[in-house]
């Protein structure tokens, strides 16, 4: 009876959206706590609002962004966010230390006007959009769909980006570029909204630390909530006040602040699964109950009621256990693909997660060895002895589902010498992790950048792992039942054992492609500098994509320069424009790595040269396939000599003009 008095008195209190004394609006929009109007009255500084001339906005820190709306629900924030405008410009937005993060579930990646745009993080390719126009014009109506306007979503969430904007081919003229931006989807479908001024609505994701929840009394009991997945590898967990599906009035983040339309309020995980509602409204009727029943002893009453929690929470446990083995992580999706190819069967083995658990030290910061765009891979032991690489997904999100099992997939049906091999995977936990062999001497990049690598690499080891590599891609293209694309090739992700042989890594954006098609038409995925310009052109990326990326690896084997620089200046920061150049003036074997000069024959590097040369031809129709580089490199390396001295580096020295075979449309080494 005492629970029913008290629900029955919280509600009869006006709803709260502020502390005491704090203001609640500015101008006619609410501003809710954690965020507070002026000093004190929010949960820490980067939540202050300024009320300035009845329009608010965010604290100094965030460069005064003018709010437009908070959401506690889906605990988004809209803010005043800048366009990005005029051909080759470059925009940079950072949240900096900030507790705010761009959200991938509230916006869309929108171009407007006659221009290529991209959308990047520290290098990487996050997405990218390409329009069309008829004349030049930009149309007027609010289709996007790609003639003068075209929108896409974003990977993950996002503490800072890039973009750039470039001008259509064939389009003259600044203005011929158009705007750049993130756009709040709900504000997709208002024209004027999008047309109109230089800023658009952007919604940010707020987060509350552990610090944060000392200063928030829930009105029942906070929990860790939304599971965020970040670019840098690693899983945000923030606090969070949640409701049930009841309408409610005032701030959840109040002791007495949430006054539910209907009674039945709790607090609880945000994004998470229906069983922790359903035992909760569970936990209500049992209390309601005991109550009418007349139970007399309050301490009676608690131990059942905790007795009853304590069962409740055990069922829960179990189910969400078989919630994430069904439906997060893809245990379902696994099945059906069974099932449509029944040569799976047996061929993934399932481990618990209490044996890689084990096996990594509790996924322990000592045992990572290295971080990538898709998560983090760890050392490991199982308890046969046999020492693995166990790859940890950024986060438990459905999206990512297709792009886990795609993986799994993918590594079941294949078997060559120079992939790297799939164990098994773990399907059990809140992230998907699979099991991989373990490839001793880390990536390519590492062996060619690291100045403090311990081995450098002969210029015979990196005839060898481009042989190797060829040979990997020519195999996925043409020698599986199905062509496969590996969509990222890049010298990150091609690791070496320990004596040295390439292995190819990263399939989660692979794709299979039946044998009558051409092509796949995706949003452009990849890393800058390795990316295929024509199926950026395009968004159209067929198995000679695979092979511009290739032909930027050899550039990078045989100059041990990085694709993008800042050391070096205007268009040849980028090092297939650097070769390019080299290569057009006859001067080629000047920009090679010493190493390379020292050890191969100037022939062996010109014709090298010319093979990476074939491989960047702009057309992609025009460039050779793998199965044909992969026979030229394999007769260099088989005729190659080790032991011959050479003379290249004084004919370099000295100037010697070098001639250069042609690598126009049609050349004789692919004939």
């Amino acid at each position: 009876m005492l629970i029913f008095l008290s629900l029955a008195a919280a509600s009869l209190t006006i709803p709260k959206y502020s502390k005491p004394d704090c203001k609640d609006t500015c101008g006619n929009i609410r501003i809710p706590y954690p965020f507070g109007i002026g000093a004190n009255c929010s949960v820490n500084p980067w939540y202050i609002v300024d009320c300035i001339s009845s329009k608010p906005y965010l604290s100094a820190a965030l460069n005064h962004l003018e709010v437009l709306s908070v959401n506690l629900e889906d605990q988004t924030i809209a803010v005043n966010m800048p366009k990005i405008s005029g051909c080759g410009q470059f925009m940079s937005i950072d949240l900096g230390r900030s507790p705010f993060l761009y959200s991938k579930s509230h916006n869309n990646f929108v171009v407007e006007g006659c221009g290529n745009a991209l959308m990047m993080d520290h290098g990487s390719v996050l997405t990218g959009c390409s329009t069309s126009c008829v004349n030049g014009t930009v149309s007027n109506e609010n289709t996007c769909l790609g003639i003068s306007c075209c929108q896409t979503t974003i990977p993950y969430y996002l503490k800072s980006y890039t973009m750039n904007l470039t001008r259509l081919e064939g389009h003259g003229g600044d203005g011929g570029c158009g705007s750049a931006f993130l756009l709040d989807k709900n504000s997709s479908d208002d024209p004027f909204v999008v047309r109109d001024g230089s800023f658009v609505p952007v919604s940010l994701l707020w987060t509350l630390s552990d610090l944060d929840k000392h200063y928030v009394t829930c009105c029942a009991t906070l929990n860790k909530g939304l599971v965020v997945d970040t670019s840098n590898g690693t899983t945000l967990i923030t606090w969070k006040c949640s409701r049930d599906y009841r309408p409610f009035e005032g701030s959840p983040y109040f002791t007495d602040g949430c006054q539910a339309k209907e009674w039945n309020f709790t607090c609880g995980y945000h994004g998470h699964y229906d069983g922790h509602y359903s035992a909760t409204r569970e936990m209500v009727i049992l209390i309601s109950i005991y109550a009418v029943v007349g139970i007399t002893s309050f301490l009676g009453l608690i131990a059942i009621i905790y007795t009853s929690y304590k069962l409740i929470k055990k069922t829960i446990t179990r189910r969400q256990r078989k919630s994430v083995f069904k439906r997060i992580n893809g245990g379902l999706l696994l099945k059906q693909q069974e099932e449509i190819d029944p040569s799976l069967v047996n061929k993934t083995i399932l481990f618990t997660s209490r044996e890689l658990g084990k096996a990594t030290d509790n996924f322990n910061e000592n045992r990572v060895l290295g971080r990538g765009g898709q998560g983090t891979v760890y050392k490991g032991m199982l308890a046969d002895g046999k020492i693995v690489a166990i790859k940890k997904s950024k986060l438990a999100d459905e999206s990512q589902v297709e792009q886990f099992i795609n993986e799994v997939v993918i590594l079941s049906q294949v078997n060559h010498r120079n992939l790297v091999k799939l164990l098994g995977c773990c399907l059990e936990t809140l992230v998907p992790l699979l099991v991989f062999e373990f490839i001793p001497n880390g990536n390519l990049y590492d062996c060619i950048h690291n100045e403090n690598h311990e081995f450098p690499l002969s210029f015979n080891m990196r005839l060898q792992i481009a042989t190797e590599v060829a040979q990997a891609l020519a195999y996925l293209h043409s020698a599986t039942s199905i062509p496969i694309y590996h969509r990222d090739i890049k010298t990150s992700n091609i690791l070496l054992d320990d004596k040295y042989r390439a292995k190819v890594s990263d399939f989660g954006t692979s794709r299979f492609v039946s044998v009558d098609q051409t092509h796949l038409t995706t949003l452009v995925k990849g890393t800058l500098g390795y990316l295929d310009p024509e199926y950026f052109q395009t968004n159209q990326f067929t198995e000679k994509s695979d092979v511009y990326s290739f032909g930027v690896v050899m550039v990078e084997l045989l100059t041990g320069e990085i694709p993008i620089s800042l050391t070096r200046f205007g268009e040849n920061r980028s090092l297939v424009a650097y070769f390019r150049l080299a290569m057009d003036e006859g001067r080629v074997m000047s920009i090679f790595d010493a190493m390379v000069i020292k050890e191969g024959t100037r022939d062996e590097l010109l014709n090298l040269a010319n093979i990476a040369m074939q491989c960047l031809i702009p057309i992609g129709k025009n460039r050779p396939s793998m199965k044909e580089v992969a026979t030229e490199l394999e007769i260099i390396r088989t005729s190659h000599n080790p032991f011959m001295v050479q003379t290249n580096i004084e004919q370099v020295m000295q100037g010697e003009e070098i001639s250069v075979q042609t690598y126009g449309r049609s050349t004789s080494t692919f004939q």
